[in-house]
């Protein structure tokens, strides 16, 4: 970056939170997201997809209510709808039924196969299922079918999403001693593992910060091309429309290099470096001065291309941005509850303007909890979030739409981030990341805590000046205001 910008604030020393495990047998106001919709998201995000969840037909269409209410789409998703008698004789058939008929009627190029906490416990075998399905319909060879075990008891909404695209890698990017890829053999292209926290806006800045830097972006899986909200001309598919195409993964081994952004995609980025060779940069998140220094930092690496001069000017618009807000977010008290890696992105941007985290709670465990800017890191609920919100004095929440009535409860404002969002509109497309999402952030955030009446400068009067006569007969200034300033004038 270029030496004459004004320089930032100073980062707050890091902190090494101690990890409070869950204490209790139920959650009260659950915070978490299942992975079974994690993994049906990641397949979202492939062209010509379609997910079939295994499970019973409730579970599936509770979590469709969820993706349409948060992205205000149809949602393409379907399920073996398993009965009583399968639950308890096997639900194999379920499963070779449901593809074949997918097959038939839809064509899709990509089938994947989230299973529920029902199958799991009963203890389903996918993968042979899958065979038998294969053996007796040797005409739907094409289409690839992906499971991904992702019970609803076990993780959270990242977890699932990290698994999915694990087993798409497994299942999908061929070995490169297999293909015959080799790291760098196209110089501009650039894989990218984004985890669940970043948005349908984030991976469209995303993408246009590589093509600002003459990258070739491969998203995988690419949530902005299928899920972005846009209009089509055909009519209603059964299938995702956008998103990445199934033969671009023979590609992934001739990259320039992958970038990782989240904490929860390090199991498919170890598997994706294993399988191709190509080397790997990982990010926590991209929110905040510090850890979009690094990124761009590294485009500009991987490139051989110079900082474009309108990203130098955006990042300049964030540190005058910082500056700004400070006065208003410094030394606030704030409240979050959210996924490991959404929880680490905000709670450093807050440190990083000296504010601080007094209530974090994650719904499940994680390694990269440990990154997070706090005390203490609470594994629990949205009633753990109210509870240590009020016994802390927080000023600010900062949660998905759940948290509206604790909330109200507690008294102060919710700033709505994460999945689900759905008592507003667009909240799936917004922008967090980036110099210019971070700027943005950081002013509702100013905002937020300016309707507090924290951070307003207050006019100054000096004792010493000279009013004119009208100011002091009853005019602007009023001597009741001051006794000292009216005896000073009188």
């Amino acid at each position: 970056m270029a030496d004459s910008q004004p320089s930032a604030p100073a980062t707050v020393a890091k902190l090494t939170p101690s990890i409070i495990k869950r204490n209790k047998a139920l959650s009260v106001g659950p915070l978490k997201a299942s992975a079974t919709l994690g993994a049906t998201l990641a397949f979202l995000g492939m062209r010509r997809s379609i997910p079939m969840l295994h499970g019973s037909q409730g579970c599936t269409a509770f979590g469709k209510i969820f993706f349409i209410q948060h992205f205000r789409e149809p949602m393409p998703i379907q399920t073996t709808a398993m009965d009583q008698v399968s639950t308890i004789m096997g639900g194999d058939e379920s499963i070779v039924e449901g593809l074949a008929t997918i097959c038939a009627k839809h064509q899709p190029a990509l089938i994947g196969i989230p299973t529920t906490g029902l199958v799991e416990t009963q203890g389903a075998d996918v993968p042979r299922a899958i065979q038998m399905f294969r053996s007796r319909h040797p005409e739907y060879a094409e289409v690839a079918v992906v499971p991904v075990a992702s019970p609803d008891y076990s993780g959270c909404l990242e977890t699932g999403f990290n698994s999915a695209v694990k087993a798409i890698i497994n299942a999908l990017v061929p070995k490169a001693t297999a293909a015959g890829t080799r790291p760098g053999r196209r110089p501009r292209q650039v894989n990218v593992l984004a985890g669940s926290a970043l948005t349908t806006g984030d991976l469209e800045h995303l993408k246009d910060l590589l093509e600002r830097f003459r990258l070739r972006p491969v998203l995988l899986p690419d949530l902005a091309d299928s899920l972005d909200g846009h209009l089509v001309d055909n009519d209603y598919s059964a299938l995702t429309i956008g998103g990445t195409p199934i033969d671009e993964l023979a590609t992934l081994g001739d990259a320039a290099a992958t970038l990782v952004i989240g904490g929860s995609m390090t199991g498919a980025a170890d598997l994706l470096a294993k399988r191709t060779g190509v080397p790997d940069h990982r990010f926590p998140h991209l929110m905040g001065l510090e850890a979009m220094d690094r990124f761009i930092s590294t485009l500009a690496e991987i490139s051989a291309e110079p900082v474009p001069e309108r990203i130098e000017r955006q990042r300049s618009q964030l540190q005058d941005a910082m500056l700004d807000a400070h006065f208003s977010i410094g030394q606030g008290r704030f409240a979050i509850a959210a996924d490991a890696d959404l929880l680490v992105a905000f709670s450093q941007l807050l440190a990083s303007m000296g504010a601080e985290t007094v209530a974090a709670v994650a719904p499940t465990n994680a390694p990269s909890l440990a990154e997070v800017a706090a005390a203490q890191v609470k594994i629990g609920d949205l009633e753990d979030l109210e509870q240590l919100a009020r016994a802390n004095g927080a000023e600010v929440l900062i949660t998905n739409s759940h948290g509206t009535h604790t909330a109200e409860r507690l008294g102060i404002p919710l700033l709505r981030a994460g999945f689900p969002q759905f008592d507003h509109v667009g909240g799936w497309q917004r922008q967090w990341i980036g110099y210019q999402g971070s700027r943005q952030t950081l002013f509702d955030l100013a905002n937020i805590m300016l309707g507090l009446h924290k951070g307003e400068i207050a006019p100054y009067r000096s004792r010493l000046k000279q009013w004119p006569s009208a100011e002091r007969q009853g005019g602007s200034f009023d001597p009741s205001i001051d006794p000292a300033i009216g005896a000073a004038v009188a």
